[in-house]
């Protein structure tokens, strides 16, 4: 890695990187079933539609981040990705049947998720050995977030869901800027080798099972929460203000992440917000209508995603040798936000039904999260086990 990879010049790309990519998510996160809704799709459509963004979690992630490790232009592919996401976004400004937002959605986040993974492999190397910094710096996507859940709520308010295509084109535009100060990474003889197979330990296979769990858990807040809120009777204003709050606990836990890591451990903290995540989902299964248990149950988000995600970074870190980390973050990318996320929000679409059984979308979700937990009990994670995650006898 190039001395400048690591230069503070570096480091401000990465936020700003992290800042517009983090907008892009608030404003489609929460939004996208409302504009959905206004082109006159159904729950079950919705579902359908928010399961395709996730789903191609699945398989895309691992396809960049193949021709990431083995060729190590890691920063490239966050380019291209960028600006290959901003040109297919177009898509959004025509109407279409469902089959044609189905296309569009596959080639857009197919550029799209080749992103991320890179981005965190990065950041990581970048920080070296103080990667247990990467909290402080992917922190301003949150704030990107929150500013975005915001701002789109009001104007969505103002002037319709239709407002949605214009400011996700600026958004894509201005990460794909943000991205192209990036400085190349080199490319060593390890990267240029062929990729040969993984043999995951244990300690692996249930910490993605885990996560799968935990994301679908999750599944139902991607696509269904701000209408869950309408349903009961809040404007998309307050909805947003309501998941800006959750982001902005997410930013605090992310700054205390490095000691709390560093205090309690991986697996501890683990158990602790997969539980919290449930009683998060059951807050809103049972007191929607009460304003302050509501946003106590977006102050959790910090657990639900904040301290979950920066644990999870920090065990895939440790367990995937450095040639091969743009595959574990795919890995995990891919099983958990990919399959667990999709099945998530697909079911929530189905068990949502007519809308009469709102409520039973977060049981739902409650009963994913304490799996997850359980199934945490299970890992050791406590300290690398980069031994049993082995490579086979190919020749080198």
């Amino acid at each position: 890695m190039p001395h400048n990879f690591g230069s503070k010049h570096t480091f401000t790309w990465l936020r700003a990187c992290y800042f517009f990519f983090f907008a892009i998510l608030g404003l489609l996160v929460p939004y996208l079933g409302v504009f959905f809704e206004s082109r006159g799709f159904n729950p079950q459509q919705i579902g359908f539609l928010l399961a395709i963004v996730l789903g191609t979690r699945i398989i895309a992630p691992n396809v960049w981040a193949r021709v990431a490790d083995k060729t190590g232009y890691r920063t490239e592919l966050i380019k291209l990705g960028a600006i290959g996401a901003a040109i297919s976004f177009v898509s959004f400004f025509y109407h279409g049947s469902i089959l044609y937002l189905a296309l569009s959605l596959v080639i857009y986040t197919f550029f799209w998720n080749s992103i991320l993974a890179q981005l965190e492999v990065v950041t990581l190397e970048s920080l070296g050995e103080n990667a247990h910094q990467y909290g402080k710096i992917r922190s301003w996507g949150s704030v990107g977030y929150i500013v975005l859940v915001i701002a789109a709520g009001a104007a969505i308010d103002r002037y319709g869901a239709e407002i949605l295509p214009s400011l996700g084109m600026g958004l894509f535009l201005l990460l794909a800027l943000c991205t192209l100060p990036l400085p190349k990474a080199n490319v060593d003889e390890a990267q240029k080798r062929a990729i040969t197979p993984l043999k995951l330990s244990a300690s692996v296979s249930l910490f993605l099972l885990s996560a799968l769990l935990m994301q679908m858990s999750v599944g139902p807040f991607y696509g269904f929460f701000v209408l869950y809120l309408k349903q009961v009777g809040y404007s998309e204003t307050l909805a947003g203000v309501l998941v800006a709050l959750g982001v902005l606990a997410e930013i605090g836990i992310f700054i205390k992440a490095p000691w709390l890591i560093q205090k309690f451990g991986l697996k501890l903290l683990l158990i602790i917000s997969t539980a919290l995540t449930a009683l998060r989902w059951l807050i809103l299964a049972w007191y929607p209508q009460n304003l302050s248990l509501v946003c106590l149950s977006q102050v959790l988000h910090a657990f639900t995603f904040g301290l979950t995600h920066a644990v999870s970074i920090q065990f895939i870190y440790q367990q995937f040798p450095k040639g091969h980390r743009s595959r574990g973050q795919a890995l995990y990318a891919s099983i958990s936000f990919g399959v667990g996320g999709a099945l998530g929000t697909w079911l929530a679409g189905i068990i949502w039904g007519d809308g009469s059984s709102s409520a039973l979308v977060w049981v739902f979700a409650a009963i994913c999260a304490i799996i997850s937990a359980l199934v945490v009990l299970a890992i050791n994670m406590d300290k690398p086990h980069q031994h049993e995650l082995t490579q086979s006898h190919a020749s080198t």
